[in-house]
């Protein structure tokens, strides 16, 4: 609990420093909230869909060969979401003014999902031996996303469309029997006879 705490008080040090903040949410990599300031804003909701984003983002990022995430921006017509790695098993998703210094804002989400992720990497959990012996750690949160909601999202998935059948106004062209022709055999160099 007392990390909770500690990333609580980084929240608020961090809409302190960028006064275009309307809010800051702390959560594990599986849309669990950690820690929130969010007035307004359920945080449960953001967490969840924060986590959904990441997944997706995360196989973009691999189909487009760019490598592993590291942040996710998102503009809206009255601001920004954006969403920063926060050590191997959190992410830090900060609501932002549309007025806000995107440059700063980026510095500094950086910056406390650096520190924010140090404090829930050192937090002891009752389940770490286990899941350390049975897996590798993960380097980036967001991969562990996509890999958590992959089942879930193949098995929320519609099954795939049939394939649609395209039909056309033109009508139908039926294929000419094409008559065989038939030559009279004639032997070359054949004398010709008329009767007069």
């Amino acid at each position: 609990m007392a990390a909770e705490a500690e990333v609580l008080d980084e929240l608020h040090r961090l809409r302190a420093r960028v006064p275009q903040l309307t809010g800051a949410l702390a959560a594990s990599v599986d849309g669990l909230v950690l820690a929130h300031d969010t007035p307004g804003v359920e945080p449960e909701g953001l967490a969840a869909l924060t986590a959904a984003a990441l997944g997706v983002a995360v196989r973009m990022t691999d189909t487009a060969g760019r490598g592993e995430l590291r942040e996710l921006l998102l503009r809206g017509d009255r601001g920004y979401v954006a969403t920063y790695a926060a050590g191997s098993s959190a992410v830090l998703t900060l609501l932002a003014q549309d007025r806000v210094n995107v440059g700063r804002l980026h510095l500094e989400g950086r910056r406390a999902g650096g520190r924010i992720g140090e404090l829930m990497d050192a937090m002891p959990r009752p389940d770490d031996t286990a899941a350390t012996e049975a897996r590798p750690a993960t380097r980036n949160p967001a991969r562990a996303v996509a890999r958590t909601t992959s089942t879930a999202t193949a098995a929320a998935a519609s099954p795939a469309p049939a394939k649609a059948t395209v039909r056309s106004t033109m009508p139908r062209r039926t294929p000419r029997a094409t008559p065989s022709r038939t030559t009279p055999r004639t032997t070359p160099n054949a004398p010709t006879t008329s009767e007069s």
